[in-house]
């Protein structure tokens, strides 16, 4: 994969700036699984220019809403001090100046709120590469890490949810921006709106979150797909819809490719989830076959990254923040169930590679790095400890891990065969499961650190 250097990206409309003398005193560097260092996510494929410089897309996520306590504030003006400051600072080097200065109080556990001073730069595009971008569930995880990709890269963004599990804090800080738009709207009823792309991410991911009420869950993923389908017809724009490595349930082949047609219980306590997602894709080829819908469909398997709720009963989540805290790490079943886990970063690259390329069939898009829930955990566990030892930080005891009863229909085996995406999209994985959970392990840490975890 060919990637410019940062420098040529930068000196166009994504400014770099000289690291602030304490982030770079212990720099981060992140190596891809060739051993190269990332300075840059997306690339320019397809027509489509998608390539950002990292260090300006982790200032909009590594950096908190509120990460100043006023325990070290002689007066109001001195914003950059404490604890959370100087963990961001490993990663921001130098993008404070596109950041709010709220002020937590936590003698009175309050906040005081500000707006933004001044947005990040985002390129300045001719109003013929300029598109028109609607983004479903655009305040979740992966919607949130989208719609910042997008946003740097120029073009006018259109955020719909319901803020069921997204959180409005996760793109607040484009607010106000002329290119950005955010409406709280439920994809369940009808929406109008002139586009000409339309990611339609919507609908729970989690099972705490997708079980805490099926028929909803059900009802999302077709009628806001059937309203979604519907909206990209009238308007001509291109549709992509977030599937999921769950249509295929519980496989019985070996890695998954495309063509495998699934093991799904259709009655079980995931059916909400794994059948609305099968009845989603069944209706896009129906708008497509019928009424010459320009479709894609993204099989998403387990990702992870920055943003993801700490709470909401996902693996990686439960393990950073159980190991942070210094309790122990809960495994389900005997550990011997396997994972493969993409980075978020890998994730938005592969999205924005399939919306723009002329593959209209399913493709997966996940890391093919299968880890057993057991050795996965001891990896949690060791960079938690190394991050630590980073920061000089001092622990009571190691975390143990335990076992406890498995959940109704977990699927005992999930990786992706992503030869598709290598052909069609040309793209792959670049971030080692390693690399991503220490970038995590810090957001995490940092959190903590403001209080807000």
């Amino acid at each position: 994969m060919s990637h410019s250097p940062v420098s040529s990206v930068a000196s166009t409309s994504l400014p770099s700036h000289r690291p602030p003398a304490h982030a770079s005193l212990n720099q981060i560097t992140t190596l891809d699984k060739n051993g190269q260092e990332i300075t840059t996510v997306g690339f320019n494929r397809f027509g489509f220019d998608s390539e950002v410089p990292l260090d300006v897309l982790r200032s909009l996520y590594l950096r908190s809403h509120y990460v100043l306590t006023t325990n070290n504030l002689d007066d109001g003006n001195n914003l950059d001090s404490g604890a959370a400051e100087i963990q961001h600072a490993k990663f921001l080097q130098g993008h404070a100046a596109y950041q709010s200065k709220s002020i937590f109080h936590p003698d009175t556990q309050s906040i005081s709120y500000t707006t933004l001073s001044r947005f990040p730069p985002v390129k300045l595009l001719p109003p013929s590469q300029r598109k028109r971008i609607l983004v479903t569930g655009g305040a979740g995880f992966v919607g949130s890490h989208l719609v910042d990709r997008l946003m740097l890269l120029g073009h006018e963004v259109t955020v719909l949810d319901n803020f069921f599990t997204g959180s409005k804090t996760t793109v607040s800080h484009w607010v106000g921006h002329p290119n950005f738009e955010m409406v709280r709207h439920d994809v369940v009823e009808p929406f109008m709106i002139e586009c000409d792309q339309i990611y339609h991410l919507a609908c729970p991911a989690s099972p705490p979150h997708y079980q805490f009420n099926a028929v909803k869950t059900i009802k999302t993923s077709f009628m806001g797909t059937l309203n979604m389908l519907g909206l990209a017809k009238r308007t001509k724009a291109r549709f992509l819809i977030s599937s999921t490595s769950e249509v295929y349930g519980d496989p019985e082949v070996h890695p998954q490719t495309e063509d495998y047609w699934g093991h799904v219980n259709p009655i079980g306590p995931r059916a909400c989830y794994d059948e609305g997602k099968r009845v989603a894709e069944t209706l896009t080829y129906g708008f497509q076959r019928q009424d010459g819908v320009d479709v894609r469909v993204a099989r998403i398997f387990n990702t992870y990254g920055p943003r993801m709720n700490p709470y909401d009963g996902r693996v990686v989540s439960n393990f950073i923040v159980q190991a942070l805290k210094g309790e122990d790490m809960t495994v389900y079943g005997d550990g011997m169930q396997t994972r493969s886990f993409q980075y978020v970063h890998d994730l938005i690259d592969g999205l924005i590679a399939l919306m723009n390329s002329e593959e209209t069939r399913p493709v997966n898009i996940g890391n093919g790095d299968e880890y057993t829930i057991g050795e996965f955990a001891e990896l949690v566990r060791e960079i938690v400890e190394k991050v630590q030892d980073q920061d000089g930080d001092v622990r009571t005891r190691r975390v143990n891990i335990v076992y406890k009863e498995m959940p109704t229909d977990d699927p005992q085996k999930r990786r992706p065969d992503t030869t598709r995406a290598k052909e069609s999209l040309e793209w792959q994985p670049r971030w080692t499961v390693r690399m991503g959970l220490e970038e995590m392990v810090r957001y995490y840490k940092a959190k903590m650190a403001e209080g807000s975890i």
